[in-house]
């Protein structure tokens, strides 16, 4: 049996990075595993290699910065398994924006994505436990910056600090619910989407992995399979009575100086 046996599971934002690394490790724990992204390619692929493994595995489509939408893909995993025991919110907006440079529209996109989507997901997604009086769990994927977060990431770094807050609020009202609730403060990490924002932002070149790696304490970036094993265990019973639990998953302390 699997840490996730027969567990339905929705990822959002499953597509590729992390959340594809977690419904991978879902479906390997025995997940029936559906995954939401705005493009359907990725999200396709990822289906047919879990499906190929043996896996039950379904895309949705769904553009999350749309609250209506964010709500409407649990309830399409409910319509069609009948039930949602796990959600995973890994969808994020990692867009450059200072203080004083930040548009309000790219301050609401922000917003949209690493709050608003993961708060209406949320919310269908615990209606539906209540509903059935049955246990549940969330692992909401946030960030390091939730503690502040460096200059140029000033309303990524708000919308994560308010993703930590609701984490704990949802966590304490359900807890009678048996609803267990958690999120991980990932720091630098290596994904596809990284990778690109490096490029876009930061004029990075083909090393800029093995670059980052040198300054960094364990000599490597969080590499999202390594996240994933961890979520998967918030996910399953083997983490106990843990929720409320925002847990930084990162090689820098905080608060620590040298």
């Amino acid at each position: 049996m699997g840490l996730l046996e027969n567990k339905v599971l929705l990822v959002n934002g499953g597509s590729q990075g992390v959340g594809a690394a977690i419904a991978r490790a879902a479906a390997r724990e025995g997940a029936q595993v559906a995954v939401s992204g705005r493009r359907p390619g990725p999200g396709e692929e990822l289906v047919a290699e879990l499906t190929a493994d043996g896996a039950t595995a379904t895309f949705l489509r769904a553009d999350l910065s749309d609250a209506t939408e964010a709500k409407g893909v649990v309830e399409k995993v409910v319509a069609a398994y009948g039930r949602i025991d796990c959600l995973v919110n890994s969808a994020g907006l990692t867009s450059r924006g200072s203080l004083l440079n930040t548009t309000p529209e790219l301050f609401d996109a922000h917003m949209a994505i690493n709050l608003r989507a993961p708060f209406f997901a949320m919310q269908a997604a615990v209606a539906d436990m209540v509903e059935r009086k049955a246990p549940g769990t969330i692992v909401n994927v946030i960030s390091n910056c939730a503690h502040g977060g460096p200059p140029h990431l000033a309303a990524y770094s708000t919308a994560k600090a308010g993703l930590a807050g609701l984490t704990r609020n949802a966590a304490h009202a359900h807890r009678w619910d048996r609803i267990r609730i958690n999120g991980l403060n990932i720091g630098w990490t290596a994904t596809e989407g990284e990778d690109v924002t490096q490029r876009t932002f930061h004029g990075a070149g083909d090393d800029w992995r093995e670059e980052a790696a040198r300054a960094l304490p364990m000599g490597k970036l969080g590499q999202p399979d390594e996240i994933a094993d961890f979520a998967v265990l918030l996910l399953s019973d083997r983490s106990g009575v843990v929720t409320g639990s925002v847990i930084d998953w990162d090689q820098n302390v905080v608060g620590a100086l040298d």
